[in-house]
Order: C-alpha cells, then sequence, then structure tokens
C-alpha cells in the first residue's frame, strides 16, 4: 500500500477488520465501516476498534461456555 493513498476500513461479518482501496471495489463479504483516509488513519481507528482478534462466532461461543 503506498502511505498516500486513499483507503478505507472494511469489516466483515465476524468482525474482522481490513484496510482497502478507496479506488477498488469492495469485496464480497466486507463491507465499509465508513472510515476512509490516510493509512495510518485508517490502522490508528483499526487499533481502537479491533480489541480482540477472534472471530465473532468463538467470541460468542466462549461467552457462553
Amino acid at each position: 500500500m503506498d502511505d498516500n493513498s486513499v483507503n478505507q476500513v472494511l469489516v466483515n461479518e465476524e468482525g474482522q477488520y481490513s484496510l482497502w482501496p478507496m479506488d477498488k471495489e469492495v469485496p464480497a463479504g466486507w463491507a465499509s465501516t465508513g472510515k476512509s483516509g490516510s493509512r495510518q488513519f485508517c490502522m490508528d481507528y483499526v487499533d481502537q476498534v479491533w480489541t480482540d482478534m477472534r472471530p465473532r462466532k468463538l467470541r460468542e461461543q466462549m461467552a457462553t461456555d
């Protein structure tokens, strides 16, 4: 990724995050979070919101055990 490119933050149904170039179509299974900007801005956002790296299904399963 080019540090000067504009990126967007994507999330999938498992609550996993990814950076994606703004000029590329969002891949199937992913949705935009509405956050976009520099790579660093997007990384900082992901660091704030993605505090548990486990997939959603695993988090839910472990919460009921």
